[in-house]
Order: structure tokens, then sequence, then C-alpha cells
């Protein structure tokens, strides 16, 4: 663009072996986040927001808060990993462009510890759906993006309560691809 920015994450730049934190497999991380890599320090960041069901998209344009418009194309990894917070979009040598994944309106499920069989059913009725299902805090929470449909259905079940709530949807804690499909790749 007229700035001179340049794209760094188009295709499969930056590949990096990451640890999972809960068996130690790798994985590849394939973008450089703003806040963890040393070649972005002490550069001015201008956040463009991408909401959660974006994230997972292969093409994308923003006006930034400056006024400059981006374009950005990825490839087809973007449909297995998404765009996370702080991902760096483009850098110019003097500032950097990174993603804010705003907080979405979504329900939390929290299923009774007496009742563990209505974690199964919880799971089964949004996967029904298609919709995508994020591991809460705990075994027995759950969220998922809030629809009023979703939210009666979840909370008739017994020994489960269901309330409308206001999140950043944390795409490493996915149970379900948020983008939809499926995967063969590494999951819990």
């Amino acid at each position: 663009d007229r700035r001179g920015r340049r794209m760094i994450n188009s295709g499969r730049m930056g590949d990096r072996e990451t640890l999972c934190p809960k068996c130690g497999g790798t994985g590849k991380r394939w973008i450089w986040r703003a806040e963890d890599d040393p070649r972005f320090a002490g550069r001015p960041v201008e956040y463009v927001d991408v909401s959660w069901h974006d994230a997972f998209k292969k093409i994308h344009r923003f006006t930034l808060p400056s006024g400059t418009e981006l374009g950005v194309r990825f490839g087809d990894e973007i449909l297995r990993h998404g765009l996370r917070q702080g991902d760096v979009l483009a850098e110019d040598g003097r500032s950097v462009v990174a993603v804010n994944i705003p907080a979405a309106d979504v329900i939390r499920i929290r299923v009774r510890s007496d009742h563990p069989g209505s974690i199964a059913k919880v799971c089964y009725e949004i996967g029904n759906c298609h919709a995508a299902l994020f591991r809460g805090t705990d075994a027995f929470e759950f969220v998922t993006p809030y629809t009023e449909p979703m939210l009666k259905l979840l909370s008739g079940i017994h020994g489960v309560s269901a309330e409308r709530a206001s999140l950043c949807l944390d795409f490493d804690r996915s149970v379900s691809n948020p983008a939809g499909g499926h995967s063969h790749g590494h999951s819990h």
C-alpha cells in the first residue's frame, strides 16, 4: 500500500514448532504473534477486529484505525488454524498490524458435577446443530456461540444450566473446529 507495508503472513510463512500443553505433541504455528516475537518489540501496533467466525476465512479486507486499507489472502492453513489474538498481519519496519478477536455473544454451559452423563447430551445437541464448541474453565463447563434456540435447548437438559454471556473465545480450547468441517490433525 501507500505506506510501504508488506504482507508477511500470506501462505505458509513463519512455521514454528509448538508443543501441545496437554500431551507434549508438536504442531505447526504458521503465523507470528505481536506480543511474543522480539522483532516487533517496541513498535506501535494497530489492531484490526476480526470476529471469531471470520477468523477462519481466507480473504480479508480491513480499514486500519489510521484509515489505511489492507487486504490479506491466506493459504489453506487458515482453514485449520484460524487467526488468533495478536497474530501479525503486516509490518513495515516501523509499525505492526495485528489481530484483535473481540468478545462474542456466547452461551456458557455448566453441567452439575452430580450429573456427568449430561455432558454427552450437551455435546451431542451442540454437535447436532453444527455449532462450535469450546471447553470452559473445568471439565463441567462448555461454551458455544449464542443463539436463542440453542439457549432454550440447552436450558432444558436435566442437570444443566445455560446462560448468555460475552466472552473472548479461545480457539486453543476448541473441542470442534469453529470453521466447521472436520480435521484429521492433532486434537484432544
